[in-house]
């Protein structure tokens, strides 16, 4: 008699995935001895994300479930016994005991001790009715003198250190919870928590949770049938809880729209307590396809005092933000020089700001300037050799804008004008500058109701997106280029 899982499942309707899981806990000595039991018929516990999905559709608690399902909603599958099977991939896990009280979604995956097809009588698996009997203490003691959010954030807190006394390595001694945490409270009086070397101090005043996700696009275009052009995003995460308490615990997840670009290479700050595997397999290396990881990215942490980098990540995006072309053309002493920029439908057309720079190396001052800009305004730096086309807050309705313009330069002083080893002859780039607030490329975004703080006080949570342009290149397609292969961090 043990369980390989227990869940408590918030079912929020109206958010992206219509619930949270607010607790979760693996038993991986039960699981192997699953694997052994269950031969050719085991089907491993997935990830909180999938289960999440699978037990909601199952209950039918998704927003968008109106549909009629044969498998799901015929006369022949009432269910009177709230006992499931949820599909995984092509398989089917089961027996998954759940129900849904007061808002909360119960669940755990009782071990069978015996092969699974043909499926045994329920009655035979000892390790449903313990299942319901945890299930049924968790309830008790999180409903027992519960009255507000802070008073349920404070319970989920202790049910980790409770499992391990009453349910240790998935076998269930004592179902009555709140007994237990009396006795560990009077054991701990006289044993107050022990401030962690590696926190200086705590802090003293109103609580609060600061995210700020910060991605930045690279991007190298040539305009060329044998180039290819490349792009990538790099994003980081950084917090400040601002949290009373010795060791407060946080839990923050990223999640994605449906269409979001998956997060891959992901590494996270030592302060991370447990991550599912999936985030720590997901690589750019491998090719993406339709079954890899989409979230939600939930990071259980004990914070540092200061400001820290919750996590890095890398992602493909399939098109990058701005795409364009650049042709320089050299007549006698002067230049003739052509772009295009398209913004992408996709991208919120609202920047901070936006500009393409323009340098010319290895030449002389600019002396004269002809041009013709059908967005925006060009200012000349002579002495710099360097245009810069500040093209505003905003592109215009068709999301295309064009420069054309004719170029001289004076005689060269080696002293004051720009070098470069690369850009000599026709090797030129143009490189774009811009910053979108409120917004992600991948669509990565933190819902404030989705923070989970166990700490006293309900904090105040503030979160921000903004996506800034790195090395953001654009060849001139009528000469040779620098290229790069695969992914621009290599």
């Amino acid at each position: 008699m043990a369980q390989r899982a227990v869940w408590l499942i918030s079912h929020e309707p109206g958010t992206p995935l219509c619930g949270i899981v607010k607790f979760s806990r693996r038993y991986p000595t039960v699981e192997e001895r699953a694997k052994v039991f269950n031969g050719a018929s085991y089907v491993p516990v997935p990830e909180d994300g999938p289960f999440l999905k699978a037990l909601l559709f199952e209950l039918r608690l998704l927003d968008d479930d109106k549909d009629f399902l044969e498998s799901r909603d015929s006369c022949s599958h009432i269910n009177k016994t709230s006992i499931y099977g949820l599909p995984v991939g092509s398989e089917e896990l089961w027996p998954v005991v759940a129900f849904l009280k007061n808002g909360m979604i119960y669940a755990c995956v009782p071990l069978v001790e015996q092969t699974l097809s043909p499926r045994p009588p329920l009655i035979s698996i000892s390790g449903i009715s313990q299942g319901f009997e945890l299930l049924f203490g968790v309830q008790d003691f999180l409903s027992s003198g519960q009255k507000t959010d802070s008073e349920l954030n404070t319970k989920l807190s202790q049910l980790s250190d409770l499992l391990l006394q009453t349910c240790p390595f998935g076998t269930l001694l004592d179902a009555n919870l709140q007994n237990s945490l009396d006795s560990i409270n009077f054991a701990s009086v006289t044993h107050p928590q022990k401030q962690p070397a590696w926190k200086t101090g705590t802090y003293k005043g109103k609580p609060q949770v600061s995210i700020s996700i910060t991605e930045k696009v690279n991007s190298m275009q040539y305009d060329k049938q044998e180039i290819a052009d490349t792009w990538q995003v790099v994003g980081v995460v950084t917090c400040k809880c601002d949290l009373e308490g010795s060791m407060p615990n946080v839990t923050i997840s990223l999640s994605l729209p449906t269409n979001g670009s998956p997060l891959q290479d992901i590494l996270v700050h030592p302060c991370v307590t447990s991550l599912d595997s999936a985030i720590l397999t997901s690589s750019s290396i491998d090719a993406m396809d339709d079954s890899a990881f989409s979230g939600p990215y939930k990071f259980p942490l004990t914070p540092p005092l200061e400001s820290f980098n919750l996590c890095y990540y890398t992602s493909q995006v399939p098109v990058p933000p701005i795409l364009g072309f650049y042709q320089v053309k050299e007549e006698e002493a002067q230049l003739k020089i052509t772009v295009n920029l398209k913004l992408h439908e996709s991208v919120k057309n609202s920047f901070e700001f936006c500009e393409a720079h323009i340098p010319f190396y290895n030449r002389g001052p600019i002396t004269h300037v002809e041009y013709k800009a059908s967005f925006g305004q060009l200012e000349v730096f002579r002495e710099k050799s360097l245009l810069v086309w500040i093209i505003g807050q905003k592109f215009p309705k068709s999301m295309e804008i064009t420069l054309s313009g004719t170029i001289i330069f004076g005689a060269k002083n080696h002293e004051k004008q720009p070098f470069d080893q690369i850009c000599i002859g026709g090797t030129a780039y143009l490189k774009l500058h811009f910053r979108i607030l409120d917004y992600t490329l991948t669509g990565c975004y933190v819902d404030q109701h989705s923070v989970q703080v166990f700490a006293s006080g309900k904090p105040k949570i503030n979160t921000h997106r903004k996506l800034i342009s790195s090395d953001y290149y654009i060849w001139n397609s009528k000469a040779p280029a620098p290229v790069t292969y695969g992914s621009l961090l290599l």
